[in-house]
């Protein structure tokens, strides 16, 4: 099996917490040696899910020994990721032209919440407050009630943790056309925007307004929702076009002319009225049974435990055990060169000597640098 699409390519990721090791998780999904420098610590911490498949050595970067021994990495690296507030890394001496220093064609990536510049740029924050300066937040949530979050998919993870791996990626290809590595500045705050262009695209022509629960795909329109069954559970229901809804009221029994028009805004709220009565009907593994796989556009609502025993999801590997642990698969998936699966979740530290003797460092140096805990093994 192949080495997946980025092997040869080693990364140094230094630990932070949501979209860096997330995004550092993916580039070891494709194939990447990502190198995880973590802060050492006394005691075991539990690995994390997103650590799979990387290589972690404990090195205090608050010691000058410390740092050479991360500019010694650099000179092998070809990107580095980190998720620290602006100025950071400069403060601790592996900034981008510390690390230019050693290597010129390194890619220098970065995620935060407010980005490189800006009046908010030193702030604290967390995805809840990216999204909402970014203009999602507040389009988020039922007709009447408060802007509700996504969990933290739409700040820390879409708009930072991918946008960082495409960022990444796009300057790798750039750095081998011409020598030269840059920084990547992936904010939350701008991926969050980004994502919402569709939305504006919708804007612009009239088709979405700022009132939150009364659009096309907020919960506004019946046709775009989710329903209670008899069971207490859940299913939702996306019919926009009207060729799937009407396979949607022929699968469910309903005569088009006893329902509301479908674009008819006014008889939104009846036809709501009729779909909620009629979904309550029937539990719903039921309607599952009878609508999945059709052009109805109607799937279960399941929870994390459940979509990892969906017959769907088993057929394409969509989640696997890394450690005694189940979490979602690496994707995308690739037709030649998919990287062999994740097998473990790396202990902090485990490979602090094999990285040390990679770059050259003797047994006294290696041992040196372990008994004055500037490295931990």
């Amino acid at each position: 099996m192949s080495g997946g699409p980025l092997a040869g390519t080693t990364v140094i990721e230094l630990a932070g917490i949501g979209p860096g090791p997330f995004a550092g998780m993916m580039l070891a999904d494709m194939g990447a040696d990502v190198i995880l420098v973590e802060r050492p610590g006394h005691g075991p911490i539990p690995a994390e899910m997103a650590h799979r498949g990387k290589r972690s050595i404990g090195i205090d970067l608050k010691r000058p020994e410390g740092v050479e021994v991360v500019l010694r990495m650099v000179e092998r690296a070809d990107a580095l990721i980190e998720g620290f507030r602006p100025g950071v890394t400069e403060r601790l001496g592996i900034g981008p032209d510390d690390c230019w220093a050693e290597n010129p064609a390194l890619v220098y990536g970065r995620v935060t919440g407010w980005g490189q510049h800006g009046p908010l740029s030193q702030a604290a924050g967390h995805d809840i407050n990216y999204i909402s300066i970014a203009g999602a937040l507040a389009h988020m949530g039922r007709a009447g009630d408060k802007p509700t979050p996504a969990i933290n998919l739409v700040g820390d993870f879409g708009g930072g943790g991918m946008l960082l791996v495409v960022g990444v990626l796009a300057a790798l290809i750039d750095a081998k056309a011409s020598g030269r590595g840059q920084v990547v500045d992936a904010a939350m705050v701008d991926g969050a925007a980004l994502q919402m262009t569709m939305i504006h695209d919708l804007a612009s022509r009239g088709a979405w307004t700022d009132e939150r629960g009364a659009n096309l795909l907020d919960t506004g329109a019946p046709f775009y929702d989710s329903y209670e069954t008899s069971d207490g559970g859940f299913v939702s229901v996306g019919a926009l076009e009207p060729k799937f809804f009407r396979e949607l009221l022929a699968k469910i029994g309903f005569d088009g002319e006893q329902l509301p028009d479908q674009a008819d805004r006014n008889q939104w709220a009846a036809l709501r009225r009729s779909l909620a009565e009629l979904f309550a009907s029937r539990s719903r593994d039921d309607w599952a049974a009878l609508l999945e796989g059709t052009d109805a556009c109607v799937a279960p609502v399941l929870t994390m435990s459940e979509a990892s025993r969906h017959r769907h999801n088993i057929a394409r590997g969509a989640f696997i055990d890394v450690g005694g642990r189940t979490q979602p698969a690496p994707a995308p998936r690739f037709s030649r060169s998919q990287a062999p699966p994740p097998v473990s979740l790396p202990e902090r530290g485990q490979h602090a000597r094999a990285l040390l003797d990679e770059l050259g460092l003797d047994a006294s140096e290696i041992g040196n640098l372990i008994e004055e805990n500037i490295v931990e093994a």
